[in-house]
């Protein structure tokens, strides 16, 4: 959670803000089929739905009021990969930056499996 202090008080920005903010940029992005989450049961990665994008988001809170944050997506087959990647971790900052005023340090991308139609 980050604290934001300004003259009228302070606003608080829990983790799943974040993470939901970060899940829908980055599912919104080309080549994206959605976010992937492992299953504890078999080992496999799923695509979770869009009410569940959070899940595929793990944010990491630094002591100078920045944030990072590490995405585990699936993408379309024959996408170019470093392309997604690049499009994603922009719009990511982007957005995240945009909606809540925090600066992101980091956005990685796990390309955790790709879907073939």
């Amino acid at each position: 959670m980050i604290r934001q202090n300004n003259e009228n008080g302070s606003v608080n920005i829990s983790t799943s803000v974040y993470t939901e903010i970060a899940g829908t940029a980055a599912t919104n992005c080309f080549g994206v089929k959605g976010m992937a989450a492992r299953s504890v049961k078999d080992g496999v990665y799923h695509l979770l739905r869009k009410e569940s994008v959070g899940k595929g988001v793990h944010v990491k809170f630094h002591e100078d009021d920045t944030i990072s944050i590490d995405l585990h997506i699936m993408v379309d087959n024959g996408v170019n990969l470093n392309a997604v990647g690049a499009s994603i971790i922009s719009e990511v900052r982007y957005v995240v930056t945009k909606c809540t005023g925090t600066e992101v340090r980091a956005v990685n991308v796990y390309v955790d499996s790709m879907m073939v139609d």
